[in-house]
């Protein structure tokens, strides 16, 4: 959704060296490894309404066709985070986490916090709620699966 975090940066700069080592398939493995945990680790945090921070969301309006009590049993993007829109694959020599089709559009809108058509001619300005990146513990985690995936010889 944007560019790589210093952090992300870091990881991929001290990852590429170490890819070029493993064959195709072992690289296909690893990097489709690290995409499913960096998609659990994603899909987790907005069950819980936070960033990849841990920073909670604000809180969003109710909506009045709604009762509360109702809004309050379905979380913010509830059906976002499933498999259908929320995808993991390794793609080339990178682990890709990323939302398909037309739930990418409504991602960036609440990622970013832009401004977005809410209904007939109603615009509303969103609060940013990040819901993709990298912290330094979960780079550290991926750097040690890459290392256990080096030492057990490419079988993860």
């Amino acid at each position: 959704m944007s560019s790589p975090a210093p952090n992300l940066q870091a990881l991929e700069q001290w990852a590429a060296s170490l890819l070029q080592r493993l064959t195709p398939a072992q690289r296909q493995r690893l990097l489709s490894t690290v995409a499913q945990h960096l998609r659990r680790t994603t899909e987790n945090n907005m069950r819980r309404q936070q960033g990849p921070d841990g920073q909670a969301w604000e809180k969003r309006l109710p909506q009045q066709k709604r009762s509360l009590r109702e809004k309050a049993r379905t979380p913010l993007f509830d059906k976002l985070r499933r498999p259908r829109w929320l995808k993991a694959k390794a793609q080339g020599n990178a682990a890709v986490v990323e939302f398909a089709g037309k739930a990418q559009r409504i991602a960036a809108v609440h990622h970013f916090g832009r401004r977005d058509r809410v209904s007939a001619g109603r615009m509303h300005t969103y609060s940013a709620r990040p819901l993709l990146g990298i912290t330094d513990a979960e780079r550290k985690k991926i750097q040690d699966m890459i290392v256990h995936h080096l030492h057990s010889g490419g079988s993860t």
